[in-house]
């Protein structure tokens, strides 16, 4: 909304002063209100746009929006005043409108291709969303199979991912193809062929000059007609005494220092002062104490003083510089207030004071409608100028030319009035887009108080030949389509690259995390860490290897590693009670040979090297061989944790035929399991 607002009020520039003029009937003070709005709706604009792009960056960054509780405030502050803007525009100046409109006639074309610029730009992100969500909705349909419980429900986002998708690739699609082939279905003035152009519109100076002298005056006049002015335009009402006089508004405060002599009277208006009054007031230093325009230039101390002694000037010293200067004359007469003496016939006084002024009357365009009958019967000579009347009446009244607003002309029969052979003059136009507009669609005069900017414009603005803008559309809606393309291939090619590398890194950690928990079992089964410990370099053939935790001075009264070279007897008679349970675990044969020393040191190394080697460790141990085994589950402890277990050494026989079977099979890899 505040772009609207802003862009609408860029495009009413030319009424400024209209505007701000308005302003000051009601409020009777002078300020540039038309710059304090546009200033006002600049910064909405910005402020706006800056938090829409902060925004996108930080949801582009994948950032959540929490917006601030006073943002909030000026973000409805901001819809609040562009909606009151708009409604006002709306309701009470509808005509600015009609302005915004014809500025489209004239930036259309160019409007069109930076549009097509622009869609380029924002087909990045869009590409960028478009992709992401339909590898998203590949993923969701592709995990569906093996999740059939939630199938439903995975629909249901599937479903909404469409509808994201369609949310921001349609409209983006549609308004991308409207631009394409948008130059098919508007129409530009300025769009034609050269030899078609025709001649540069004439100037009339609207109140003489009126940025570079005060209006309506002497001053004014002589300017203007020293920046080239085709004519002059004034404004005319008739004093109390019947004296015809120079005057835009119908009172006196805003233009003369009628406040310093007569303050009351201020308010009072223009026609029911006498002209001996009217003569002694000064019309020239309001205009060096408050500059008009906004974008006038600074005047020259010359200027400044001229400026400052400048008087209210009458009908007739105009007619005489007119005619001196063989400048054309136009102006609108004004009808002078109830209980004066000229209510009803001011038109015949005007038009005496002209014949007398012995001005060329072809000099004069009169304007005035009221008692036209009279004028032309009185002077013939006179050009009449109608209003925006219809042709019938035009060409009844035998009137070849009009004067109009230039907002109503391009909307109520322009190519009627061309056709009819009607002179047309457009006021007020201060712009150059307006003028280059007026001069594409061959009108023949403007009024505008910018006439030392005008008179500079030797072509028309914005002006291109049909073949020219064919070629820099077919290329632009060309080469963008091609960006466009390759952007939106770029993003489906990133995100199938990032895809196959996010799977392979999945694979990647999934072997690796099986390779973890196969050394992390094998580990366990086997009970040893993969650092040996330094006992294992000791020889296992000794008291002290087989006996660690025993201390060095009892060792030596237990048996040594002989025993263990002779397989224990099998015994026939019945087991005692207490090592019944340990008899019931052993294999019922266990065929053992002798080691010798290399082979036990292998024997011990061996599960310590292997557990270093590969992830699918396997104990190479020497194979025993047994009838029947009836161990389902072996563990081995390790020397260092010994100490946990409960392990008795009795010196009598029996038990160290126990011991004997316990220890060969903890060299074998296997540990009796318990009861």
């Amino acid at each position: 909304m505040s772009v609207v607002l802003l862009f609408v009020w860029i495009e009413t520039s030319n009424e400024y002063f209209d505007f701000d003029w308005v302003i000051f009937l009601g409020t009777r003070y002078w300020f540039f209100w038309s710059l304090l709005l546009l200033s006002l709706f600049g910064i909405l604009t910005a402020y706006s746009s800056l938090l829409l792009v902060l925004g996108f960056l930080l949801i582009w960054k994948g950032n959540e929006l929490y917006l601030h509780c006073y943002h909030k405030i000026l973000t409805l502050l901001v819809i609040l005043i562009c909606t009151c803007f708009l409604l006002i525009l709306c309701i009470y100046w509808k005509e600015k409108w009609l302005t915004v409109g014809l500025s489209l006639k004239v930036f259309a074309p160019y409007m069109h291709l930076s549009s097509i610029t622009v869609m380029v730009i924002v087909s990045w992100p869009v590409a960028f969303y478009l992709i992401h969500l339909e590898q998203e909705v590949r993923i969701r349909r592709y995990k569906m199979t093996w999740f059939k419980r939630e199938r439903i429900k995975r629909f249901n986002i599937l479903t909404k991912l469409r509808a994201v998708q369609v949310a921001i690739g349609l409209p983006f699609f549609l308004i991308l193809l409207c631009l394409y082939v948008l130059p098919l279905g508007f129409y530009s003035p300025c769009i034609q062929e050269k030899d078609k152009l025709g001649p540069k519109p004439d100037i009339f100076g609207h109140k003489g000059a009126p940025m570079l002298g005060p209006e309506n005056t002497m001053m004014s006049f002589e300017k203007a007609v020293e920046n080239g002015a085709f004519g002059l335009e004034s404004n005319i009402y008739l004093s109390y005494d019947e004296v015809p006089f120079l005057m835009h508004d119908n009172n006196l405060r805003r233009t003369t220092n009628i406040r310093e002599v007569m303050p009351n009277a201020s308010f009072r208006h223009s026609s029911l002062f006498t002209w001996n009054f009217l003569s002694t007031l000064n019309a020239g230093k309001w205009f060096v104490q408050f500059k008009p325009f906004y974008n006038m230039k600074p005047l020259s101390e010359a200027d400044k003083e001229k400026a400052r002694n400048q008087m209210i000037p009458k009908l007739s010293d105009l007619l005489e510089f007119a005619q001196k200067e063989k400048k054309f004359v136009i102006f609108d007469l004004n009808i002078p207030p109830p209980k004066h003496p000229l209510r009803k016939t001011f038109v015949r006084r005007v038009v005496s004071v002209i014949l007398d002024s012995q001005i060329e009357q072809h000099l004069i365009y009169w304007l005035t409608a009221f008692d036209r009958m009279y004028v032309k019967k009185k002077a013939p000579g006179f050009q009449q100028v109608g209003r925006l009347y219809s042709i019938e009446r035009l060409t009844k009244e035998n009137i070849s030319k009009i004067n109009v607003d230039y907002k109503k002309l391009f909307y109520n029969g322009l190519r009627d009035y061309k056709a009819a052979n009607i002179n047309i003059n457009l006021y007020i136009v201060n712009e150059p887009w307006l003028y280059s507009l007026a001069w594409c669609s061959r009108i023949h005069s403007v009024t505008t108080d910018n006439i030392q900017l005008l008179r500079q414009i030797n072509h028309p603005y914005f002006f291109m030949t049909p073949s020219h803008y064919m070629l820099m559309w077919f290329l632009l809606d060309g080469v963008s389509a091609v960006f466009i393309v390759s952007i939106f291939y770029f993003h489906w090619w990133k995100e199938n690259k990032e895809n196959v590398s996010e799977s392979s890194s999945s694979h990647t950690d999934t072997d690796s995390i099986n390779l973890e928990k196969g050394k992390s079992d094998h580990q366990k089964a086997s009970n040893l860490s993969i650092k040996p410990p330094s006992r294992v370099l000791d020889s296992p053939w000794t008291r002290k290897a087989i006996y660690p935790r025993l201390p060095n001075s009892s060792i030596s009264n237990y048996p040594g590693p002989r025993q263990f070279l002779v397989a224990p007897k099998k015994i026939d008679s019945k087991p005692e009670p207490d090592n019944e349970p340990l008899k019931s675990m052993m294999p019922a044969k266990v065929d053992v040979r002798q080691l010798t020393p290399s082979e036990a040191s292998e024997l011990i190394l061996a599960p310590t090297r292997e557990a270093t080697r590969e992830p699918t460790l396997q104990t190479a141990l020497p194979a025993l061989t047994a009838n029947e085994p009836t161990i389902s589950s072996i563990e081995v402890l390790h020397p260092e944790t010994q100490h946990q277990s409960t392990f008795t050494v009795e010196p009598f026989p029996r038990n160290r035929v126990s011991t004997t079977s316990d220890m060969s099979l903890s060299s074998s890899g296997f540990s009796p399991k318990k009861n």
